[in-house]
């Protein structure tokens, strides 16, 4: 990157060593810098990154249902067509060597020094991933029987602090107050004129040294009913150790003579119980997670080849039209037909002809470069969209896959296979969509299905391109 386009220098080597990913773009959403940290996040280099556009087909991000995301909705573009900063986007990047889904939280402005400049797209993400995956004991412990209050730990002097964050069922049913009235108010509110002051005193203590305590307290419910509790206060930390909440763990011990045996056995069946649900959720959750992992294999891979099927084909098909528009590239559509299936499944079997439609996705998926993109549209018929350097790049490239389906030897009964392909190249002037290209590739094929097969036949929209 250029650093001159940053007038502190002390800004770059903020941004190289920050805990953050953060990725700088053009005006034209070209990435221009990218520091370490989002290197290693998206699980790139800085060669792979630097240069790329929000077009690029390597980015594959979906949203939290797991529906890929058009270039329209990622962060920059949002950014940049709308000239509004994106707060808190949440979206999942996934990567053909790690069928894992990786979580960001990502936020993107658009930076101007001066009124009339493009400016600069300023990405900033974090990983949220096992915020994402990991399930939430938010419901056991709203459920639990013993009573739970969290408190922030700053501001805890009286008669004001601490402020009540959360209480639980437990406690709402034990001292009539409900969760609107006691949040933003202090747990002071609950003791009276006999509660202890040297038990007070202490808890005030551990609260000033940020420490855990137990003590046995007086408190009194809404209606001025006094109970006896079993405090125990435990500091919260976050992921840097400082301490910013405290939760009270407590128990109603007012009649624990009474019921003490109970007690012990109820605590103790609560305790099972905590950790045979906790392994239930847990299966659950696997189980949820690999059935989700395959619904979204199913909406948009071919379960027989593994290419994308004919609904992913044309979304992917599209960014790379677009993408040639927008840069005044070549854009080249194929259709690939075997040349006499019907032929191979009447006198082979269906088998025979599984075999030979899996062998051809394979060779043409071998064939093509990883930025291509290819899929099965149906039967016998194969897809292919390329963005070319040249009027003569995609012939080349299509006569490659041709010969290479045809130069296989293959254990199959009926010997080798051919293919007949037809194509269509377009330019940004060309200015017709990807179904009429599909269409006049389509003509194409016939063309080559036509002409004795075996061929690559090109369907010309002008007489140069």
């Amino acid at each position: 990157m250029d650093t001159h386009a940053f007038t502190n220098v002390g800004l770059l080597k903020l941004l190289e060593n920050a805990n953050i990913g953060v990725v700088i773009h053009g005006a034209d959403t070209t990435v221009i810098y990218a520091n370490p940290t989002a290197l290693r996040l998206l699980r790139l280099s800085y060669d792979q990154i630097i240069g790329k556009d929000a077009l690029d087909p390597q980015w594959r991000f979906i949203d939290e249902q797991g529906i890929p995301l058009p270039p329209s909705e990622y962060p920059v573009n949002r950014a940049l067509h709308s000239d509004n900063a994106v707060r808190d986007q949440t979206l999942g990047v996934t990567d053909s060597s790690n069928p894992d889904v990786v979580w960001f939280s990502v936020n993107a402005y658009v930076e101007r020094q001066q009124a009339n400049e493009n400016g600069f797209v300023i990405v900033s993400f974090v990983d949220i991933t096992d915020r994402k995956s990991e399930f939430s004991f938010a419901d056991i412990l709203h459920n639990t029987q013993d009573i739970v209050i969290v408190t922030e730990a700053e501001d805890v002097d009286a008669p004001f602090g601490p402020k009540v964050v959360y209480v639980n069922k437990a406690f709402e049913s034990l001292t009539g107050f409900s969760a609107d009235e006691i949040i933003g108010e202090t747990p002071r509110l609950l003791q009276g004129k006999d509660t202890s002051a040297e038990t007070k005193k202490n808890i005030r203590a551990a609260l000033d040294a940020k420490k855990p305590c137990r003590e046995k307290i007086l408190n009194y419910t809404k209606t001025g009913t006094p109970y006896w509790l079993d405090l125990s206060i435990i500091p919260l930390t976050n992921r840097y150790g400082e301490v910013t909440h405290f939760a009270a763990i407590e128990r109603d011990i007012t009649q624990s003579t009474y019921y003490s045996e109970r007690l012990e056995q109820r605590n103790s069946d609560l305790k099972v119980m905590r950790e045979e649900l906790e392994l239930i959720i847990k299966d659950r959750t696997e189980q949820l997670r690999q059935k989700n992992a395959e619904l979204q294999r199913l909406a948009y891979d071919d379960h027989m080849t593994g290419l994308p099927n004919r609904k992913a084909f044309f979304q992917l098909a599209e960014t790379q039209l677009t993408r040639t528009q927008r840069h005044n590239q070549i854009c080249a559509v194929a259709i690939l037909d075997i040349d006499f299936f019907k032929a191979i499944n009447d006198n082979f079997g269906h088998d025979e002809g599984d075999k030979t439609i899996i062998a051809v996705a394979k060779t043409i998926r071998d064939s093509l470069r990883a930025e291509d993109a290819c899929g099965r549209i149906g039967g016998e018929e194969f897809a292919m969209a390329i963005v070319a350097e040249s009027s003569q790049s995609a012939p080349l490239l299509f006569e490659r896959v041709r010969q290479n389906i045809a130069a296989q030897t293959l254990s199959m009964s009926h010997g080798g296979i051919t293919v007949s392909i037809g194509y269509v190249q377009a330019i940004s002037s060309t200015n017709l969509n990807l179904t009429q290209l599909m269409g006049l590739a389509d003509k194409a094929l016939y063309s080559a299905k036509n002409d004795g097969r075996n061929k690559v036949s090109v369907y010309q929209i002008q007489s140069e391109i």
